[in-house]
């Protein structure tokens, strides 16, 4: 239940609402006319293609970088799939270590559309059940060990080496941590293949692979066990091969995803129509798995002034929101971004922060928000540094929020040592457990700073979505709008990744997709039938 300490005007929400929802549907238009080199890597990946070639290409980009060089790509992955596998009689993957030794795929002659039209319902049956499998299991552990109380604590590992990160993950839930991230290596975001096996070189994080989500997996669901808790898994679904790694983590049971809409081009510039065409289908993955999606709105507050842009964040969180409903996600998975990011040295600027933070759970009620810690003013004075941290998690458990990132006392300085881990986790579990009825026990003044700052924010959010739904999101975003970025519509990382899809396009996976979620339950212990039918 959201206390509602705030009185938040519902005609302006209800406002923002309709002006993002128009601002999503025109993207929508546009997603769905292209396909991408990631979502029919993707296919791929789901109808059972993985390893690499002699030269440690993955095979999936070995088989679709063949058909986009043949000009095939616009008629889909799944249709050349399933006639080479029966023209020849393989497997998906014995067709695509084929391609690796030579085989070309679009040379073969045309197969019976009936026989073809099966081996891709079989090929998506196979890889729903086992998605459905995982899912079903992360609510039977779940149901068994439970989760830790809201704020959950999430903390992040990024030793580069997995196997390392693995001892460091299991020691942060034995002290406390309720999710764990894998911060991926740096740049990863940017490279159009996903790397395969496990990995021990990473820099500033470890790269995003399956064999690595799996071995995370197996090794937090150890420590579940001994704890009695269930700890949540986290890595990053998001750059040049978003819907990839989304596959890959319903695969893995994998709980929660950074996906954000926007983040990629902003922050990576990736080209728009690749960053909204493979986040859709990304989500759509998400969606089905019951994986919870982490925004990023929070990196708008690192490049913009946290006051003056404030709006700018509800604004995203509101288009966020319509396109991850667009996608089948539901409300009890958008884990939408906001973050504790105002100059400490502000006047009230505490207050300021809670204005915030409760304005978007009020207007968030049924998502798992995620709330970051300060960051941009974090400084060597690791003392300082501790007690901006306590007031970020004061201001957390006041007003409710769902997943809470630990802010570090060296965030400044170096990747947090496990010493600087637990005195985080010691920090919150203190303050939450002493605050933790504090949001019940008081009310907000009607004319005072902290219900006039959310006024403002509101005001300022549905000016906001006005101007972006006049000039359309692209031109918004090329206008700099948002986080004080501008990027170009036609420019950006991925673009010759970016395909039209032709009228003969087939995607069976994001058909079965849109068939399960539309029919599937709202409520979050909503099952699925695993049938792709």
């Amino acid at each position: 239940m959201v206390n509602e300490l705030l009185k938040v005007d519902h005609h302006k929400v209800a406002r923002a609402r309709e002006l993002a929802k128009q601002i999503a549907l025109d993207i929508q238009r546009e997603i769905e006319q292209v396909t991408t080199v990631a979502i029919e890597r993707t296919v791929a990946r789901l109808f059972g293609i993985d390893g690499t070639d002699g030269a440690g290409v993955p095979l999936p980009n070995v088989i679709v970088d063949q058909v986009d060089q043949a000009g095939q790509l616009h008629r889909g992955l799944a249709f050349w799939l399933a006639n080479a596998v029966v023209a020849l009689g393989k497997t998906p993957q014995e067709v695509a270590e084929a391609c690796a030794q030579g085989l070309s795929i679009c040379a073969l002659e045309a197969q019976d559309p009936i026989r073809i039209e099966q081996v891709m319902q079989d090929c998506t049956r196979r890889a729903f059940q086992t998605i459905a499998r995982q899912r079903q299991r992360r609510e039977e552990l779940k149901a068994e060990l439970g989760t830790g109380s809201e704020p959950l604590k999430y903390v992040i590992v990024a030793s580069g080496n997995i196997f390392e990160d693995v001892k460091q993950a299991q020691a942060a839930a034995r002290h406390g941590a309720d999710i764990i991230a894998v911060i991926r290596t740096t740049a990863q975001s940017l490279l159009d293949y996903v790397p395969y096996g496990t990995t021990t070189e990473g820099f500033g994080g470890t790269y995003a692979t399956q064999a690595n989500f799996r071995l995370m997996r197996e090794a937090l669901d150890e420590v579940s066990v001994e704890l009695g808790r269930y700890i949540q898994l986290v890595n990053y679904c998001s750059g040049l091969c978003m819907p990839e790694i989304a596959a890959m983590g319903a695969l893995e049971r994998l709980d929660m995803m950074l996906n954000d809409a926007m983040y990629g081009i902003l922050f990576r510039d990736i080209n728009m129509d690749r960053t909204f065409a493979d986040q859709h289908f990304s989500r759509m993955i998400n969606a089905y798995a019951g994986i919870i999606i982490n925004t990023g709105e929070d990196n708008y507050l690192t490049t913009a002034d946290a006051y003056e842009k404030a709006h700018t964040v509800l604004a995203s969180n509101f288009i966020n929101e319509q396109l991850a409903l667009q996608a089948g996600l539901r409300r009890w998975q958008l884990g939408l971004g906001h973050a504790f990011e105002l100059d400490p040295k502000m006047t009230n600027g505490f207050l300021y922060e809670v204005a915030m933070a409760q304005t978007i759970r009020q207007i968030f009620p049924d998502a798992p928000l995620k709330y970051m810690p300060p960051t941009k003013h974090m400084t060597g004075d690791i003392f300082l540094g501790h007690v901006q941290n306590a007031m970020f998690n004061l201001a957390s458990v006041l007003t409710g929020q769902s997943i809470h990132l630990l802010g570090m006392l060296t965030e400044a300085i170096h990747t947090p040592h496990l010493s600087d881990r637990i005195l985080s986790l010691e920090n919150a579990r203190y303050i939450m457990e002493n605050a933790r009825d504090l949001g019940r026990e008081i009310a907000f003044r009607p004319d005072g700073i902290i219900q006039k700052r959310s006024e403002e924010i509101v005001r300022e959010t549905v000016e906001f979505l006005e101007q972006v739904a006049a000039m359309g999101l692209k031109g918004a975003i090329s206008a700099g709008l948002f986080a004080d970025i501008k990027r170009s519509p036609a420019g950006g990382k991925g673009r010759d990744g970016v395909v039209k899809k032709g009228l003969d396009y087939v995607n069976p996976i994001m058909d079965a997709l849109q068939r399960e979620l539309a029919s599937a339950p709202a409520g979050k212990g909503g099952s699925f039938d695993g049938t792709g039918n």
